[in-house]
């Protein structure tokens, strides 16, 4: 069994955009051979997209910081987005009708004293209440108990 994978052996995953849809797609990103080889595995889980991983990439994507040169206009990071999502093993999500009260509870009882995790709280109350394996190299995600997490291994780690 995978790391994080639970005992009901979920055969789903959504990524986080910031490490893994980001690093699939944009060749020149540090992880990117590590999530092309989890992407090329021989038996791929079906990947989801939801509304925060699909703007987060196509935000992180035009992000001069992050991309640098190879940064994309709007519109191309778009259409990155698109062919991604038009693949026969990708999909995108609506939120399930339980993450929206899952979220605010978690948010109440964690009572973070920053922001920073808002949106990995968030991811992860969306693959809980989707019944969803989490695919990241982000560590944040294992501080959330009950949460199902592969977490990928950059390249030489």
């Amino acid at each position: 069994m995978r790391h994080g994978q639970t005992a009901c052996a979920l055969r789903q995953a959504i990524c986080s955009t910031s490490t893994s849809w980001l690093a699939l797609a944009a060749p020149s990103h540090v992880h990117h051979g590590a999530a092309r080889a989890y992407w090329m595995q021989p038996v791929l889980p079906r990947l989801w997209f939801n509304r925060i991983t699909m703007l987060g990439l196509v935000r992180l994507l035009c992000e001069p910081k992050i991309m640098g040169e190879a940064k994309l206009s709007p519109t191309r990071a778009l259409e990155v987005y698109e062919h991604l999502e038009a693949l026969p093993e990708v999909g995108f999500m609506d939120e399930p009708p339980a993450c929206g009260p899952a979220f605010a509870a978690a948010l109440r009882s964690m009572a973070p004293s920053s922001g920073r995790l808002l949106t990995d709280l968030y991811l992860g109350c969306f693959a809980q209440a989707a019944q969803l394996r989490l695919v990241t190299f982000d560590r944040d995600f294992e501080r959330f108990a009950g949460l199902a997490v592969l977490r990928l291994s950059p390249a030489g780690k």
